[in-house]
């Protein structure tokens, strides 16, 4: 029986590990497939011997990137655009959040639950409500206006992320700060947000992945190549009916690295935010 048992152990540890290293495979393998064709020369990525290791390496594909397409533009107005929505995202979720959680005021449940509706909305459904409210504010095609739309949609899920948290915070800590003089802003800047850092952080790589990597509403509200971002520049790579599969590996590897150093600078606030916020402690 016991030896039953081992064996069940054994083989159920042996089938975990071999799923394990299928999906390690199957995440890795279109990583590696992007970073060895970037690097590869035309004559191997378009000839008839497809091989897993470049044969000969060359950085012309990059040079080409930088010095023959927009991908510089690309890059900036991604990188203007995810930043200015991940900092904007940070101060309103972390003062509506707080106000809802600490503050009484008539309508307050009504407006939490409209803001688990409205991260709830399909995104279909808002192109043009929200192309005409750019075109009112003058703000289509440009930067401004992107950043307007991202906030749309991660200011609701950050400010109900962070209205979790601060449920988890004890009152007596903000009422011993009040007692000591501080305002409730002073309390909420001084004693709440250093607590909840795990939860900011959450917030701050939520927010600047969605914008980085958003396509929909950047392909529809912008035209001109000066507004353009790296989802909606790369897909210009390709003319008519031609790929250039090695500057289009090269672009997609470099606008990667963003996202993975933000995920690395708060990797270990990421666990304890997503965890902690989830309920009421």
């Amino acid at each position: 029986m016991l030896q039953t048992q081992k064996r069940i152990e054994l083989a159920t540890k042996i089938t975990g590990y071999a799923v394990l290293l299928i999906l390690i495979a199957w995440t890795v393998a279109p990583l590696y497939w992007m970073i060895t064709t970037s690097v590869k020369q035309p004559a191997e990525i378009y000839g008839t011997s497809a091989s897993l290791w470049p044969k000969v390496w060359t950085w012309k594909n990059y040079e080409i990137l930088f010095t023959e397409t927009n991908f510089v533009t690309y890059f900036k107005n991604s990188m203007i655009i995810a930043t200015a929505t991940t900092l904007l995202s940070l101060v309103f979720a972390s003062l509506g959040g707080y106000a809802i959680v600490r503050l009484r005021f008539w309508g307050r449940s009504l407006f939490a639950r409209g803001l688990v509706y409205t991260y709830l909305m399909p995104h279909s459904m808002l192109f043009i409500p929200l192309l005409a409210t750019l075109i009112t504010l003058n703000l289509q095609d440009t930067r401004q206006g992107l950043v307007l739309v991202y906030l749309g949609f991660t200011v609701p899920f950050a400010t109900w992320l962070l209205m979790g948290y601060f449920m988890s915070i004890p009152v007596e800590l903000e009422e011993a700060g009040m007692v000591d003089g501080c305002s409730r802003l002073g309390v909420l800047f001084r004693i709440v947000l250093p607590i909840t850092l795990p939860a900011l952080a959450v917030v701050a790589f939520f927010s600047f992945t969605l914008s980085w990597n958003e396509y929909i509403y950047a392909s529809v509200l912008t035209s001109s190549v000066e507004v353009k971002t790296i989802p909606t520049g790369i897909p210009l790579f390709i003319v008519e009916d031609v790929f250039f599969w090695g500057p289009m590996m090269a672009s997609t590897f470099i606008s990667a690295i963003p996202p993975l150093v933000v995920y690395f600078i708060f990797q270990k606030f990421l666990i304890t935010g997503l965890t902690m916020g989830a309920v009421k402690g």
